[in-house]
C-alpha cells in the first residue's frame, strides 16, 4: 500500500486549501503512472512549531503507480511547485505539502540529485494529524518498522494534539 500525506494552510489560485488538496489529488489521478484508490476525510488542526499562522488541513490517500518511491516523491515536489509551494521556512505556512508516507512497507533512506526520501515518513508516528486521516483509509496498517498500528500510535500521542474532522472529500471515499 502506498500512503500518501497532504496537508495546506493557505489558498492558491482563489481556492480553499481543501479546495487545492482535493484539486491535487485529481491532477496526480489523471496521471497516467498514478491512481488515487481513497482518500481520507480531511482534518483541521493547529499548526506544529510556527503556531503564528492559519490552522492546517490535512488528509490521507492511498495510491496505486508504476513509479518507483524516488519516482513517486519527485512527482510530489513537481505538484507541489505547481500549487505555489516555496520551501523556505520549516513549519512555515504553505500551499501545499505532501508527503509520502509509505510505500509497500520499504524501509528507505535516499538522497539523489537532490531529493531526499525517507521511508516511512520519519515523524508519521508523532502526528496525529497524519495517523487520524490515515484510519480513514489503512485501519489495519502498521509502521514498517515498529510493527505497531496506527491506533496504538495514535494512543500513544495521547490528546495534546487535538484534530477536528471538518469534512468528507469529493471523491474516492474518505
Amino acid at each position: 500500500m502506498i500512503l500518501i500525506g497532504l496537508g495546506a494552510n493557505l489558498g492558491f489560485e482563489n481556492r480553499s486549501p481543501v479546495q487545492n488538496m482535493e484539486r491535487v489529488l485529481e491532477l496526480l489521478d489523471s496521471n497516467s503512472s498514478v491512481s488515487v484508490e481513497q482518500i481520507s476525510s480531511w482534518y483541521c488542526t493547529a499548526p506544529v512549531g510556527k503556531v503564528d499562522q492559519p490552522d492546517y488541513f490535512n488528509g490521507v490517500a492511498t495510491l496505486t503507480t508504476r513509479l518507483d518511491p524516488l519516482g513517486l516523491m519527485r512527482l510530489l515536489l513537481e505538484t507541489e511547485r505547481g500549487f505555489g509551494r516555496i520551501r523556505d521556512e520549516r513549519w512555515g505556512p504553505r500551499t501545499m505539502d505532501l508527503d509520502l508516507l509509505d510505500f509497500d512497507g520499504r524501509v528507505l533512506d535516499l538522497d539523489e540529485d537532490g531529493v531526499t526520501l525517507h521511508l516511512p515518513h520519519p515523524r508519521l508516528h508523532e502526528r496525529a494529524f497524519v495517523l487520524y486521516p490515515l484510519m480513514d483509509v489503512a485501519p489495519d496498517w502498521c509502521h514498517p518498522v515498529t510493527g505497531r498500528s496506527a491506533g496504538v500510535l495514535l494512543a500513544d500521542i495521547g490528546p495534546d494534539q487535538a484534530v477536528r474532522k471538518v469534512a468528507k472529500t469529493g471523491q474516492n471515499g474518505g
